[in-house]
């Protein structure tokens, strides 16, 4: 028996790294998984691969059934078609992880409007896309469990990723908002900011010349989300979850945390005289802290 027997869900990317992990922990749990991937490269390129139908094997493998979804999710039509293949599979759906990405570093003045537009078109759009359809069926049944994933790229900053920072930090957002919404149907939305070697990391151990250690393995963020997509984390709504090596952490959500005041409001230069005091000294340290096996 697990922890999601009788479940429904759908894992977007889950073709390859994260998304796959998702999906066989799920499976492990007794989730049937509509598997969604449109096999492409990093950047979004179309190759002729097909992961998708690959996890699904791996999903009859374990015991459990999976059904493969080509479908964008950057397409509104399209994310329709991916939550009506659950429907038309399985009969419903009780589980989203928007987990599909892609990237396209390079600094703000290096990077051009397509690069910006492709990767909030997979990550923030794709999550609302999604979102948007699978929770007419949660309403409609009064359940659901809706996982997001963001990253501290969009928590914390981090240099070139201009349009992916800008996505995952919109994704942040859409998680409080749904959260509100949505709670009131027994619908829960959470996100979660994973950490391992994947595609997407790649690069950055390539450059390092260093290999990652076993805390960096993409399989130790699934148990944390099949958790969230369970009935056992009802109480669990609108929070930003993460992990650092064998922990899984707890994002505090941005609030103010210093003020100064002046009775009757302020003029610039009375604002320049008293920011140090009231505001200067409480200034943030901004960008996402590496794993120790990318550190010199």
């Amino acid at each position: 028996m697990g922890i999601l027997d009788g479940r429904v869900a759908i894992v977007t990317g889950a073709g390859r790294g994260l998304g796959r992990e998702f999906a066989l922990c799920m499976a492990r749990e007794g989730a049937r998984v509509v598997v969604n991937d449109v096999g492409v490269t990093l950047d979004g390129q179309g190759t002729g691969e097909d992961p998708a139908a690959a996890v699904c094997k791996e999903i009859e493998s374990l015991g459990s059934e999976g059904v493969a979804n080509h479908d964008s999710v950057s397409d509104f039509d399209a994310a329709r078609n991916i939550v009506q293949s659950a429907v038309d599979a399985f009969g419903t759906v009780d589980i989203l992880v928007n987990n599909a990405g892609i990237v396209r570093d390079k600094t703000l003045l290096k990077m051009d409007e397509a690069d910006f537009d492709a990767v909030i078109a997979v990550h923030l759009k794709g999550t609302f896309n999604c979102t948007r359809h699978a929770a007419e069926v949660m309403k409609h049944r009064g359940y659901g469990r809706v996982i997001n994933i963001t990253s501290s790229a969009g928590l914390r900053g981090n240099f070139g990723q201009t349009n992916y920072g800008a996505a995952k930090a919109g994704i942040m957002g859409m998680t409080f908002v749904w959260s509100m919404e949505l709670g009131r149907y027994d619908i829960t939305v959470n996100a979660v900011a994973p950490a391992g070697a994947t595609r997407m990391t790649a690069g950055l151990y390539e450059r390092s010349g260093k290999t990652p250690p076993p805390e960096d393995d993409p399989a130790l963020n699934a148990p944390l989300v099949a958790f969230l997509a369970s009935e056992q984390a009802a109480d669990v709504n609108g929070q930003i979850l993460g992990r650092t090596e064998y922990a899984y952490t707890l994002f505090q959500h941005p609030k103010q945390i210093a003020w100064m005041g002046n009775e009757g409001g302020w003029t610039p230069e009375l604002v320049a005289q008293r920011f140090e005091s009231g505001l200067g000294q409480h200034l943030q340290q901004v960008g996402m802290v590496m794993p120790k096996a990318m550190q010199k």
